[in-house]
């Protein structure tokens, strides 16, 4: 079976404003991709294209997905990184709890099962945020351990995802906040998930 896919859409997970500042300082400065995406994790990409968003086609689905997986804390601590070949790499900032954005992804993949692009990695989904490239190796440790080094762990609440789309040469944008069911707070203030 075939699906209709586009690059220009995805389902994301974007972190609270509050927090936008310190990241986007770093991406300021090593992020190519500044002005196309704005903080972002990738659930669903590519995904459908915009003309299919039509109400009676994804946002009911996504809603109902959504409604499956409670609200969660989000912790960004730790810069990680991918290779991409012998010399480039992406920097990313790792979500914790990582379990809760793969339960999350998992629920949405399982809702639109041709949209797999993020699970089909060595290893599975990895939710990541880029912050960054990188063209050599001693390059990246360089830039890791600068970072490290600076960074003061940051958190937020996430409530709901995001259905964003973006002209053919411009900035993604957001169509549509999808709502995650409510969160029950634990002993340390942390979303109870809920799961054994």
């Amino acid at each position: 079976m075939s699906y209709d896919k586009t690059h220009q859409t995805s389902v994301v997970a974007i972190p609270s404003g509050a927090i936008w500042e310190p990241i986007q300082a770093i991406r300021r400065e090593h992020d190519r991709q500044l002005h196309r995406w704005m903080p972002h994790i990738n659930l669903l990409y590519p995904f459908y294209p915009r003309d299919q968003f039509q109400p009676e086609r994804v946002i009911p689905r996504l809603q109902a997905a959504c409604q499956q997986v409670p609200a969660f804390e989000v912790t960004f601590a730790t810069f990680r990184y991918f290779t991409h070949g012998a010399k480039r790499a992406t920097i990313w900032l790792d979500p914790e709890p990582r379990e809760s954005f793969v339960h999350l992804q998992a629920t949405l993949h399982d809702t639109f099962s041709g949209y797999d692009e993020q699970s089909r990695h060595r290893g599975g989904f990895t939710p990541h945020l880029s912050v960054g490239q990188v063209t050599s190796r001693r390059a990246v440790q360089s830039l890791l351990v600068t970072l490290q080094t600076h960074w003061a762990p940051v958190k937020f609440h996430l409530d709901a995802v995001a259905l964003i789309w973006r002209p053919a040469d411009g900035p993604f944008q957001v169509e549509s906040h999808i709502p995650l069911a409510p969160g029950v707070a634990g002993e340390n203030g942390e979303a109870d998930l809920g799961r054994a």
